[in-house]
């Protein structure tokens, strides 16, 4: 596909939309979003006919069209006429669009600026536990005549580098994504998490071990001080700040002594407040927040998968799903597992449950067209297409399947105990967080594929929009010739 192709798709949505009603453009991993002045001047259904183009909706003052990931960048890349976006230097590239946000949307939209960066990472580790899961267990040795004790000390070692060091140092990432998002030097936020992990220090997991004989240090005799592997809230409220730090004092720093001594202060008077005063304080509301969500999780009868399961939806559609990360991120450090993501892993298999339904029987061209391709997108981990562009555009009787199928999976996995050892892995990739062993796989493959199929039965039997089964009508029209 040539670059004249999304030129060509750039200039028609902007004439669909007026090049008068916009007020600003950004993007994100699926969809372009323009702030428009008047909602009402824009014709849906003439942007959903531009090439590409797999849907639109409006939500918080922006009109977001639905292209898919990669698509996206390069009608972006067209529509500033191929120049580099102004925004790379500053990650948060709906900057424009968070400012008009307030309240809880503006604190979940940094937690998901600060968190989606680290995803990749974290989900590659899962990746690396769960094939040394697999090929150090009793079975797959036992296949080769050997034993544990039989693998090379060495090997071990290599192994946990790969499998143990983001986790180790999980605090520095988190700092230097702080950092990089709120305008800070993300080398600086980097170092500041190193020292929350320092070796010198007494390590976290080595004082929780009342059988290791580590003791934390005391300052001034009363406050504990240890490392803070794995503490996702230190690490981002040291982040935060340190960075807001920084900012002031560039602003008054003499431009002489700006270039060492703002690192120097920003790094002595965060790692003192850091050890001293933040990470002992949130400690305790880590330790409760893990508490609580594993208490829900394991609630008897997997009311609480069926809540959470119940709930994600909802949140997607309001884009608070992205607070979902930090907990997760949070469960992973803390537990070494992530039930949470198993729970809502559900919805992804039952919406595309549903847009398969609808697409399968609907009679409207458009529709089959739109609603195959949204099924495709959504099993490979991008819901928007099939959730507003299918799901939700025409009838509520598919979103409420939907919803159903999502929370009755998630209390099925609940009650079964199933929990992935990752994140940033959805649908069709998702089991690969449970190759750490082969009962956690075997029953999230077929519980997902239940939860799709009886989506797909369920919506094709009893929840297909009227408006989907009217043939176009060129279609119609050429039928009646």
């Amino acid at each position: 596909m040539s670059e004249n192709k999304y030129e060509r798709i750039g200039k028609e949505i902007v004439n669909v939309i007026g090049i008068n009603n916009i007020e600003s453009c950004t993007h994100c991993a699926t969809r372009l979003r323009i702030s428009v002045k008047d909602r009402e001047m824009i014709d849906d259904e003439a942007i959903e006919r531009i090439d590409e183009v797999k849907g639109v909706f409006y939500n918080a003052g922006q009109y977001q069209i639905i292209l898919g990931t990669g698509t996206v960048n390069k009608v972006y890349a067209a529509l500033r006429g191929n120049q580099p976006d102004p925004m790379d230097e500053q990650p948060n590239k709906e900057a424009s669009s968070s400012r008009k946000e307030k309240g809880i949307r503006r604190a979940v939209r940094t937690l998901a600026d600060i968190f989606i960066p680290i995803i990749p990472i974290i989900a590659a580790t899962g990746l690396f536990l769960g094939l040394k899961g697999v090929l150090f267990s009793d079975a797959f040795l036992g296949l080769m005549d050997m034993s544990p004790n039989d693998i090379p000390e060495n090997l071990k070692t290599l192994t946990s580098v790969l499998t143990d060091t983001a986790f180790a140092f999980l605090p520095a990432l988190i700092c230097w994504s702080a950092f990089r998002n709120f305008g800070g030097m993300p080398v600086i936020g980097f170092v500041l998490g190193l020292m929350l992990v320092s070796p010198a220090l007494p390590n976290a997991y080595a004082v929780a071990d009342v059988n290791s004989g580590v003791e934390p240090l005391m300052a001034f005799g009363f406050i504990p001080v240890v490392g803070y592997q794995g503490k996702v809230l230190t690490a981002l409220v040291v982040g935060i700040l340190g960075a807001k730090l920084e900012k002031k004092l560039r602003a008054i720093m003499p431009n002489a002594l700006d270039l060492i001594f703002t690192p120097f202060f920003v790094l002595l008077t965060m790692m003192i407040t850091g050890l001293l005063i933040i990470g002992p304080l949130l400690h305790f509301v880590e330790s409760g927040l893990v508490t609580v969500i594993t208490n829900l999780i394991s609630a008897p009868l997997g009311i609480g998968g069926l809540l959470i399961g119940f709930l994600y939806p909802l949140a997607v559609m309001t884009g608070m799903h992205h607070l979902f990360i930090a907990i997760e991120t949070t469960l992973l450090a803390n537990t070494g597992f992530n039930p949470l993501i198993t729970l809502c892993a559900m919805y992804g298999f039952a919406n595309a449950g549903v847009c398969l339904g609808i697409t399968l029987k609907a009679k409207k061209k458009t529709v089959k067209v739109t609603g195959m391709s949204a099924t495709l997108t959504q099993l490979l981990g991008v819901s928007e297409p099939a959730l507003f562009g299918v799901v939700m555009r025409y009838s509520m009787k598919p979103l409420y399947v939907m919803i159903a199928c999502s929370a009755f999976g998630g209390a099925i996995l609940s009650i079964l105990n199933i929990k992935a050892n990752s994140y940033g892995l959805a649908v069709v990739l998702s089991p690969l967080m449970y190759i750490y062993e082969w009962n956690q796989l075997a029953v999230y493959v077929v519980v997902s594929i239940l939860i799709f199929a009886a989506a797909l039965i369920i919506t094709y039997l009893f929840a297909v929009p009227k408006a989907v089964m009217e043939m176009d009508q060129d279609h119609s029209k050429s039928r009646a010739s």
